[in-house]
């Protein structure tokens, strides 16, 4: 792994000035410096709050809002399974002429005004706590792809359960990853409850951060719920502090619901186990072409979900979960690199504060094959409006590729940079008198000339400063003399050195030997990596 930049090494790199002096000089202040300042033992720790960008303005908001309520009390969503039927039925709802089931605006606001604000997600050691209150936002990994980029030769293949585990595994080390959501599908496990059940088990014993999963039936419900109650001790001890939820699409665009999906949702409800409400829809294929229009239709199904989930739990830690993509209309694909995609999520992740609610959403889904520049500034772009538009659970903000069809071991090195610095730009800038201090300007211009040496800078460094793991700052004589290293070379270097040495120990071997016989688990108990960094 990269080590951490010495503060002389960062400012020297940042540093024209210091950059254009002969060498002995710089090596002497490198000196110099180091006996003050050495190397930072910490970085910058930031309260990453957003919501200070929205591009709809508040009569746009109550306009969608509107519309939104219209759309669910007049269209009404097609297809409830019996269930849901009743539950909505029983709370004041309407079956139309076309057997569509519509849902009174006076339900949904009261369903909004009901859901909780209060809501935590947690890992299963402290530290990993994720705060979905007042705008906080979190990045971390997601997806369902079908393939995965093959870290020894850069070429697609199926992925597997073993390569999830690796996933779960090298974003337990990275730190600007803050949540691990299944990323790949195991396409060596074709029965549906043993993937789920799979699924869960290599994600929760690969890492410690929280984890987001699926189920494809509540009786897979129930299996992950089990293995989450046996890890945590008990179900009470689960549900006060819950490392693991679902990712539900009850929906299917335009306005038609998925009966098992919206099944696991009630069977989620009921067991306790947070859930995030999803919409994936597609602005100009299964919903409007305008991204008014899009956000309206996406915003009344999300809420349809959110409805269903508060009506079968009251307490229900319930996400909202708009997932509107952009469609090439070329071509019909989908178009994740987008501007348009990019403003799109802006708007929906706006509704969600314009509720108050806790919210999810995708931004990151580059249509890049690799971890090149496109890939890089197409991520950038999604995640930073997304972040800066105030949503808690930034989902497939690393490692993916291809319009989300496949991952990147590789990417994740070097997304988690990019989300260090994206998340670093929402830190607060504090202004008073100790920041400004006139009195130091004085100081240094009429003494050294700069602040390199000032105690506050010393001290500042320590805190103020998110330092990249692998990005490259050094002049370039120095990269040069390293080997002249890209950034995807590096990254892959140290994915393969984490995937080597880190295999998280932290659910209880008997838990751990009594999981596996009641279950039937498919990674070896004691996974090993060979020298390339491949799980074998």
């Amino acid at each position: 792994m990269a080590e951490e930049p010495t503060f002389e090494e960062t400012i020297a790199a940042g540093s024209p000035e210091l950059a254009s002096r002969p060498r002995r000089n710089r090596k002497k202040r490198r000196t110099a410096l180091s006996s003050q300042a050495g190397t930072p033992r910490k970085q910058a720790s930031i309260n990453y709050q957003g919501g200070r960008y929205g591009p709809l303005e508040q009569p746009a908001l109550d306009q969608i809002d509107q519309a939104a309520l219209e759309i669910l009390e007049t269209i009404g969503v097609a297809h409830a399974p019996p269930n849901v039927e009743e539950l909505v039925l029983d709370a004041g709802g309407r079956r139309l002429p076309n057997n569509r089931l519509a849902f009174p605006s006076a339900l949904v606001t009261s369903a909004i005004a009901g859901l909780r604000r209060d809501i935590t997600l947690y890992g299963q050691i402290s530290g990993q706590e994720l705060d979905l209150s007042s705008q906080q936002v979190h990045a971390g990994t997601g997806g369902a792809a079908p393939f995965i980029v093959d870290i020894n030769n850069n070429e697609y293949r199926n992925s597997t359960l073993m390569d999830l585990y690796d996933a779960a595994r090298l974003v337990d080390t990275l730190r600007n990853i803050q949540f691990f959501s299944r990323s790949m599908v195991a396409t060596d496990i074709s029965d549906k409850l043993s993937l789920d059940i799979n699924t869960a088990y290599a994600s929760l014993v690969g890492t410690t951060k929280h984890v987001m999963v699926s189920a494809s039936s509540p009786a897979s419900v129930d299996a992950i719920a089990d293995i989450c109650f046996a890890i945590a001790g008990s179900k009470e001890n689960f549900v006060a502090r819950p490392f693991l939820s679902l990712n539900i699409n009850h929906v299917v665009s335009p306005l038609k619901f998925d009966a098992d999906a919206c099944e696991v949702l009630s069977a989620a409800a009921q067991a306790g186990i947070p859930v995030s409400v999803n919409t994936f829809s597609q602005l100009g294929a299964s919903n409007p072409v305008t991204i008014a229009g899009c956000v309206a239709q996406t915003v009344a199904e999300t809420l349809a979900g959110m409805v269903i989930a508060w009506l079968t739990n009251p307490h229900v830690a319930a996400v909202f979960g708009p997932r509107p993509m952009v469609t090439d209309l070329r071509t019909g694909g989908m178009a994740g690199g987008a501007g348009e995609q990019a403003l799109l999520t802006a708007c929906a992740v706006q509704m969600a504060n314009y509720y108050k609610l806790a919210s999810s959403t995708i931004a990151g889904a580059t249509d890049s094959k690799i971890s090149d520049a496109q890939s890089g500034y197409e991520k950038s772009l999604s995640i930073t409006l997304a972040a800066q538009s105030g949503c808690n659970l930034i989902t497939q903000a690393c490692g993916m590729h291809a319009g989300l069809m496949a991952c990147s071991l590789e990417s994740y090195v070097i997304d988690n940079d990019m989300l260090g610095g994206i998340l670093r730009s929402l830190a607060p800038v504090e202004v008073n008198g100790d920041t400004v201090d006139i009195a130091s300007i004085r100081n240094v211009v009429e003494g050294d000339g700069h602040f390199l040496g000032q105690q506050q800078t010393l001290q500042r460094m320590q805190t103020d400063f998110l330092y990249p793991s692998i990005a490259d700052r050094r002049d370039h004589e120095v990269w040069s003399e390293n080997g002249a290293k890209d950034i995807r070379t590096v990254a892959n270097a140290n994915a393969r050195e984490i995937l080597q040495h880190h295999f998280p120990s932290h659910v209880a071997a008997d838990v751990d030997s009594a999981l596996r016989q009641q279950f039937d688990i498919r990674l070896p108990e004691q996974p090993s990596c060979s020298a390339t960094g491949s799980s074998q």
